[in-house]
């Protein structure tokens, strides 16, 4: 072979041939290995698969013994094959015996064999199994023979992910790829679905392995990459990209990436051993994803996105895929599985048949997660390299209550969880029985509950959660949503169109809070060190005086006759209220000036979320109509923790003793000044959480709509006058180690109040 350039082609031909026959997969292994051997003048080909257990099993072998055959197994790591398996990468030795992790299986009888050559079988980055060839000759394989064996993993990494081999394997004994998984991630929004995989970016399956010409498809896939490279180069001549700053860094190294030689000289290299361009691509993505995957370095790991996205571009580029083509008629029970995903991408799915959603990255305050809420199925976050080994198709659970999902679970998980959910169905038409009762204490305490809310879809909930409105209406989630920036007339006729499904329950609108984790496309911003912290929300919009009026003068319009409650994000100083209510001064005179009639009642307020505020309160309550408590940013700011890091957002506690004080200074100073004070951070819709602000004396409440079942159900059954004891002894006691949760949910077991 290593005389014939045309050995591989040969070989791939003829496996192409024995893939096609209609024979057993056990004869079909069977048949594949005596060709490889033959073709490579070898004297022993075996292959070993992984199996669920974590054990490599010798599948087939032509010139070991053949009673080894399923006998012979080793654990990754174990023996050369293992070693192979552990490291994905090939082992090219000319005296296997002599390897330090050489170890002897008397059964196969390969003590006489000395040259080994061995290679994974990688589908996805992922070792499915081990590939080797051996000779009783001393020698190391040319380049050539590696390159040819590579190529043939690439084809039995197929045949065993296609599921044919599962009739050889032993029923106690399932192969790895097929093993069920439980992940552990980040919640994202609450919920159990139960579903199928449908991936966001659909892995790109190639059907056409062997070349016909060499030549033609070096060509296919120099033109692909120039086309691919021409479409990098446009981005950064075009928008923000143009300007410098870190975004621009960070696509000048993704663009480095694309002109690397190197991965251009490797996929023609593949190709030269008789597979197609797209072949090649994915033979090259999946030795760098395997051996990126398994770097200890964090700066190389998180290069792998890079490439990988480039691979995607080159595939779609090679298939003649639309990029930008999204899913619109779903599966039914489909768990949307995907790397990362703007609100805007979740927004083009058929939410009908949509069960649940699973992302790579992610966290709980972001639009994703917001959307996710609002369209009430279950989301979560931060599952490293799910879109790697889950298949389309594959049964899944997303478990929203702990963060938990099960691919390819088992029937007695399943089982478990569809009882889960029909309790929680249970549950829900409880929810729905109560939804005109009033949320009133034991004692006769009412409680205000409202729906937090951003999109026109969430609207409808109002009424079936039994909320009395809407306490935060995001408006920035209809600009990111949109392609490019809204007109007045356009954001008057959403935000009259908003105002028209509610009805007569009120609605507060917050003013655009973007920046930080929430850019737009279309306003140049700028890469911040520290976006939380940095220019977001009332500051951007006071710098940017015609966005924050056209807002405005768009709701005032929109309100005409009716009532408009206006509330400002991110207020840290008095001063920036103030800006922001001359603005509302100064529009209110356009529109009177001509003719154009003004709402019934307008209320302005501010919300309390930075810290600095917190020393300027009684000057705030001289201003404000209302205030509004964020206690996802005001929780982060206390502790100094970036609620979105993975690391550190389990360090932020909302029921930390320093939380509960500073939610009491808010309340009595705003109590003090007779100015209304909502909480509409996440918080408020969790029953424990819930509990203590009620019991310092908040009675208005706003939440995501799948919340106020749960909070009000937790209402009905409490008895506020012994809960506002405890609460009040756990303040003075100012121990800052003490357990406010544990507290709460004793008091809760022992009264019978509903925290689930």
């Amino acid at each position: 072979m290593r005389n014939s350039p045309f050995g591989p082609r040969i070989l791939l031909r003829k496996l192409r041939e024995v893939m096609a026959e209609t024979i057993s997969a056990q004869a079909r292994l069977d048949k594949i290995v005596v060709m490889i051997a033959n073709n490579m003048v070898a004297e022993v080909c075996s292959v070993y698969v992984l199996r669920a257990d974590g054990v490599l099993e010798l599948f087939a072998t032509e010139g070991l013994r053949q009673e080894s055959v399923h006998q012979t197994s080793m654990k990754i790591g174990q023996g050369l094959v293992g070693t192979i398996a552990a490291e994905a990468k090939h082992l090219n030795l000319e005296d296997a015996q002599s390897h330090p992790s050489f170890a002897y299986f008397p059964e196969t009888g390969e003590e006489i064999f000395h040259a080994f050559l061995g290679v994974p079988v990688l589908r996805a980055g992922s070792t499915l199994g081990v590939l080797t060839v051996q000779n009783k000759a001393a020698r190391f394989y040319a380049e050539d023979e590696v390159e040819a064996l590579q190529t043939v993993a690439m084809v039995l990494a197929e045949l065993i992910a296609s599921g044919e081999l599962a009739q050889v394997t032993t029923p106690d004994a399932g192969l790895d790829l097929v093993k069920p998984r439980v992940e552990h991630g980040l919640v994202l929004a609450e919920g159990i679905g139960l579903g199928y995989v449908v991936l966001h970016e659909p892995r790109i399956v190639v059907q056409n392995l062997i070349a016909e010409d060499t030549d033609f498809e070096i060509t296919r896939l120099k033109n692909a990459i120039d086309s691919v490279r021409g479409a990098i180069d446009d981005m950064l001549l075009k928008g923000e990209l143009a300007t410098s700053g870190e975004h621009r860094d960070i696509m000048e190294a993704y663009r480095m990436f694309a002109h690397d030689r190197s991965w251009f000289a490797k996929m023609r290299e593949a190709i030269q051993t008789g597979l197609t361009a797209e072949a090649a691509v994915e033979r090259v993505q999946s030795d760098t994803r395997a051996r990126f995957m398994r770097s200890q370095d964090a700066y190389i790991r998180d290069r792998l996105h890079d490439l990988e996205d480039l691979g995607y571009r080159l595939q779609c580029n090679l298939m003649g895929i639309d990029l930008n083509k999204h899913t619109e008629n779903l599966p039914e029970n489909a768990i949307l599985v995907a790397r990362h995903m703007g609100p805007a991408a979740l927004l083009d799915y058929n939410q009908t048949n949509l069960r649940g959603l699973v992302l790579e990255e992610g966290a709980a305050t972001s639009h994703v997660s917001i959307v996710a809420r609002a369209l009430g199925f279950p989301a979560v976050g931060q599952i490293s390299g799910i879109t790697s080994y889950a298949e389309p198709g594959d049964p899944i659970i997303v478990d929203g209550t702990n963060g938990a999902i099960y691919l390819r679970p088992t029937i007695d998980v399943e089982a478990a969880y569809a009882e889960k959910v029909r309790f929680r169905a249970r549950r829900q038409a409880q929810y729905t029985a109560q939804r005109e009762t009033p949320a009133i204490t034991k004692d006769g305490t009412e409680i205000s509950l409202n729906m937090n809310a951003g999109l026109m879809v969430d609207l409808p909930n109002i009424k079936e959660a039994g909320a009395q409105g809407v306490g935060l209406f995001r408006t920035e989630l209809l600009f990111m949503v949109s392609h490019h920036l809204p007109s007045v007339t356009k954001q008057t006729q959403m935000y009259s169109q908003i105002l028209d499904i509610a009805g007569d329950a009120p609605i507060t609108f917050r003013s655009l809070d973007i920046g930080g984790d929430k850019p737009l496309p279309y306003i140049k911003i700028g890469a911040e060190e520290n976006p939380a912290l940095g220019w977001r929300a009332i500051r951007l919009t006071l710098d940017r005086p015609a966005l924050m009026r056209a807002q405005i003068r768009a709701m005032l319009k929109a309100a005409s006759n009716r009532n408009l409650k206006l509330m400002f994000p991110m207020i840290s100083h008095v001063n920036e209220f103030e800006r922001a209510k001359a603005h509302v001064e100064a529009e209110k005179a356009y529109l009177k000036k001509r003719g154009i009639p003004l709402p019934k009642k307008i209320e302005l307020g501010a919300m309390v979320e930075v810290p600095s505020i917190l020393w300027s309160l009684d000057k705030l309550c001289e201003q404000v109509d209302f205030l509004s408590v964020g206690t996802n940013d005001l929780t982060q700011f206390l502790f100094a923790i970036d609620r979105g890091n993975p690391r550190l957002s389990g360090r932020i506690d909302p029921l930390h003793l320093t939380v509960l004080k500073v939610m009491n200074q808010i309340l009595t100073t705003a109590t003090n000044h007779n100015v209304p004070v909502t909480v509409c951070g996440e918080i408020a819709g969790k029953p424990l959480d819930a509990m203590a602000l009620i019991a310092l004396g908040y009675r208005s409440l706003s939440m995501s709509a799948a919340s106020v079942g749960p909070i009000k159900s937790m209402i009905l059954g409490l008895d506020l006058a012994a809960l506002e004891k405890l609460v009040q002894n756990i303040l003075e006691k100012d121990e800052e180690q003490i357990d406010i949760r544990r507290f709460l949910a004793d008091f809760a077991h022992k009264h019978r109040v509903s925290i689930n």
